[in-house]
């Protein structure tokens, strides 16, 4: 490629395929339509307002389901996600949330996409970022922590043509404006891991420079709003990952119509990846203890009355942990 700043420029359907210390990101997108009184859709899927239930019976989502050996940092853009684990943490998160799981040495959760709204159509978009976890944060217990739309830190930075641009700064920092806190055993939580997650937003004909970070890092940007955006004067269609070269700043140009980018950058762990379905550790064999562990404990009981429970549909955002013993409310923060 000519654009000595850019790696690769990929399609992208649904999976982002990514490099260490990120495993990929997927991108759900689902057009569904009025819930009913159990909060699953009302009318079935279409080729022009296409939905998916995933394993969800009667609300769509993922019951539960095991995960042991990294993290899932998941994104909500618009629709409500309600969450369920073995530790005995619950709690819903929608718009704007984002929820950081450390798996860890083992642990079960549920994800389901209630459908709140009767009146009118429920669109869904989510991101979930798989990130990996070094070998000895994968022994340490399962962590969960919520990050609420309102407590998210954003740097608006305008151009010289007065044109905005938004850094919902989700990990790491951007300039100096630092994240939220992650888990504690998390490879993103070190400042020298240098993990930067931004959701990046444009108007028309914004520009926006990102810094360098170091020769080491892993760079990736995801183009997944708007018609065309120009990176160092490279034209990127719409929904292409592009990989980048960290050592050196990256300048982003938008069109005429706003522009969504995500913004993944980090030191690579460098140790051995072993992955099998939701289990991802550094070799075969601890894969194979691993699953025979979960076939012998569950990683725990399951503290829920059935695999895949919601909340009533006026339950408002919240986090509950410890069992119930620490909740939440954002809105009371």
């Amino acid at each position: 490629m000519s654009n000595s700043s850019i790696y690769t420029i990929q399609p992208i359907e649904f999976r982002l395929d990514l490099k260490d210390p990120f495993l990929f990101t997927a991108h759900h997108i689902d057009h569904f339509p009025a819930g009913n009184t159990q909060l699953g859709p009302t009318v079935p899927s279409t080729p022009e307002k296409p939905y998916q239930m995933y394993y969800g019976d009667v609300v769509p989502g993922f019951p539960e389901h095991p995960h042991t050996g990294f993290e899932t940092i998941t994104l909500v853009e618009s629709g409500f996600v309600d969450h369920f684990d073995s530790l005995g943490n619950s709690g819903r998160y929608a718009q704007g949330d984002v929820q950081w799981l450390s798996t860890g040495n083992g642990v079960e959760h549920c994800e389901m996409f209630p459908l709140v709204h009767q009146d009118k159509e429920n669109p869904f978009e989510l991101f979930q970022i798989w990130f990996n976890s070094s070998p000895e944060e994968k022994k340490q217990d399962a962590d969960y922590k919520m990050m609420w739309r309102e407590q998210i830190p954003h740097v608006l930075q305008t151009d010289s043509n007065g044109h905005q641009a938004d850094i919902r700064v989700v990990s790491g920092s951007f300039l100096n404006t630092d994240a939220l806190s992650r888990p504690p055993h998390s490879w993103a939580a070190a400042k020298e891991n240098r993990v930067n997650i931004y959701m990046i937003r444009l108007e028309p004909h914004a520009e926006l420079t990102i810094p360098a970070t170091t020769a080491t890092s892993t760079r990736f940007a995801y183009f997944y709003n708007g018609p065309l955006l120009y990176i160092d004067g490279q034209e990127i269609p719409f929904k292409h990952l592009v990989e980048l070269k960290p050592d050196t700043e990256i300048h982003l140009k938008n069109s005429d119509q706003v522009a969504s980018i995500m913004w993944l950058e980090g030191e690579p762990i460098g140790a051995p990846v072993a992955m099998r379905g939701p289990f991802v550790l550094n070799s075969t064999e601890e894969l194979n203890v691993a699953f025979a562990r979960y076939r012998q404990t569950h990683f725990g009981p399951w503290p829920w009355p059935t695999p895949a429970p919601v909340f009533p549909r006026e339950q408002e955002r919240f986090a509950s942990y410890q069992k119930g013993v620490d909740v939440e409310y954002p809105e009371r923060m």
